[in-house]
């Protein structure tokens, strides 16, 4: 019965120094800058931009509106009845009023449409990097843009395998931070 024990506990302890043994490969990349080469990324970001621009021109064709029928109203108030007076002032806060609903809402578009384009362009390299990962063997791949991996060795840095299988040509110097190693 000893001997049983023994030789259960004996394997236990084998097994769990075995999976211990075969070290995990864990890549890094830096999404951002992986990103940021994209040409789609580029395309997504003009088309945002232009869809911003639009939205602004509106907004100002509005204030531009609202300012005239102000300064209308300030030359001529003095000569308008109450009654008229009133009606124009209620006119004027109701158009103060659908400008500012209306910047609301186009800020909810704008965060819609750069959601909207950017999603396949994220997906996109993430498709590529867990090809990567799979061709290279990694178990993880980490995310050095957002500042979490404290340490990370630049060899297992896969963007360059990224970029070469997106097939960007002529890339901008890819920088991927990476945290120095503890002082001595």
């Amino acid at each position: 019965m000893k001997n049983t024990l023994k030789l259960a506990v004996a394997g236990i302890v084998i097994t769990a120094c075995s999976f211990t043994a075969s070290a995990q490969k864990i890549a890094h990349v830096n999404l951002d800058s992986l990103i940021s080469l994209m040409p789609e990324s580029k395309a997504a970001q003009q088309s945002v931009q232009n869809y911003a621009k639009q939205l602004e021109e509106q907004v100002k064709a509005m204030q531009a509106e609202l300012q005239t029928k102000y300064a209308e109203f300030q030359e001529k108030s003095k000569d308008l009845a109450e009654v008229v007076r009133a009606s124009k002032e209620k006119e004027l806060n109701d158009l103060n009023t659908r400008i500012q609903e209306f910047q609301q809402q186009a800020q909810t578009d704008y965060q819609k449409k750069t959601a909207e384009l950017s999603k396949p362009v994220y997906e996109k390299a993430k498709r590529a990097i867990d090809a990567v990962a799979k061709e290279n063997g990694y178990r993880y791949a980490l995310d050095t843009s957002n500042g979490m991996v404290l340490y990370s060795e630049p060899a297992d840095d896969i963007i360059a395998l990224v970029i070469k299988k997106l097939g960007i040509t002529n890339p901008v110097a890819p920088t991927s931070p990476v945290a120095p190693g503890p002082k001595k």
